[in-house]
């Protein structure tokens, strides 16, 4: 099969706004086992949002973009739904930068997916994230517009959020694609953390930028600043709710603020409202599966309205998230706008 044969049917993004699940959604309340459980973190979503002092902590982690959920993100934060987001670099920089640059991901072809040849993909310049398919060629141009972008900047540590501030202010200008993730976090001010920024396009993008500059002045990642950055949303806004899909560095990261809050000698208190959905097993002992009711132990997260989803996520978010749009409470939330944490403090420098 010739590469644009594989590279030919795309992706296209789930529109909460055109699905009214609230039925559904309310239907799986007197259900059992994953069903309620669902319905339940639905609602506690939309208690975080009915309530006017909560500031929402979305935190991604898995390949969710390039699996078709970004047009939900982006209308979350559109419309109010998310104040702050704590992601991998992947889903930031590989899958929603690189689809405002103007590319796309691919549903793999039937005829590939019954026998995966992996190693032709390789020499078809084709890389593949479980069933979908991305361009490699075209995600070199991703690593070298934030190449770019690094090479203007003046040279000094940026926290990841400051770094994506830069890549809105580039995708204001050159999107493609204007269905971003990056784009609306820029337009409407919620800021964007990626903790382990350079495990993405991000990073191909840098050590290119610092191979080049040699011993030179050049840009770096700063993750300690990252953490001190996202615990002043804590700070500055005490009352929390984490909206997390998967696990790992995010979802730890997000937890700890309040940790760290503590440490820097402020009672912020645990975060009061919390979503997981995840497929992770407990017995594993990875932090995927780490319950809620074990991060209150660490002083981390309220246990009044917390809920653990065991579902996928393309299956769970689009409900969570579709019935709280439906509600329509976040239309009577004012934007929290929390850069202008950051522009208040870089303002005074």
């Amino acid at each position: 099969m010739q590469k644009q044969q594989l590279l030919s049917e795309p992706i296209e993004h789930i529109d909460i706004t055109a699905h009214n699940v609230v039925p559904l959604v309310e239907s799986m309340q007197k259900m059992a086992f994953s069903a309620r459980d669902l319905a339940r973190a639905a609602d506690i979503y939309d208690r975080m949002l009915r309530d006017q002092e909560c500031g929402v902590i979305l935190c991604l982690a898995g390949s969710l973009i390039s699996a078709g959920l970004k047009k939900v993100f982006v209308d979350m934060v559109r419309n109010r739904m998310v104040d702050c987001i704590v992601s991998t670099g992947a889903n930031i920089v590989d899958q929603d930068f690189f689809e405002a640059l103007g590319f796309r991901h691919y549903i793999a072809e039937e005829r590939l997916k019954a026998g995966m040849d992996d190693s032709t993909l390789r020499d078809l310049h084709i890389d593949r994230i479980y069933d979908t398919l991305i361009d490699e060629d075209e995600l070199r141009i991703c690593d070298e517009t934030v190449k770019r972008i690094a090479d203007e900047l003046t040279p000094r540590a940026y926290s990841s959020r400051e770094f994506i501030e830069r890549m809105g202010q580039y995708l204001a200008e050159n999107a493609k694609d204007r269905e971003s993730i990056v784009l609306a976090a820029h337009e409407e001010q919620v800021p964007i953390f990626c903790p382990a920024f350079s495990d993405c396009s991000a990073g191909l993008g840098i050590v290119a930028h610092i191979h080049e500059r040699g011993s030179g002045p050049k840009v770096g990642f700063d993750s300690a600043k990252d953490f001190y950055e996202l615990t002043q949303i804590k700070l500055k806004n005490p009352t929390t709710g984490i909206f997390m899909i998967g696990g790992g560095v995010p979802k730890n990261f997000t937890q700890d603020i309040v940790v760290a809050a503590d440490i820097l000698g402020h009672d912020a208190p645990m975060h009061k409202y919390a979503v997981q959905i995840t497929i992770a097993d407990v017995r594993d002992g990875a932090l995927s599966s780490s319950t809620l009711k074990e991060a209150s132990s660490w002083g981390k997260v309220d246990t009044t309205f917390e809920q653990m989803v065991y579902s996928e996520a393309t299956v769970a978010v689009p409900l969570i998230a579709g019935y709280a749009y439906h509600r329509g409470n976040w239309k009577k939330r004012e934007a929290k706008q929390l850069s202008q944490i950051y522009a208040e403090a870089e303002a005074t420098v």
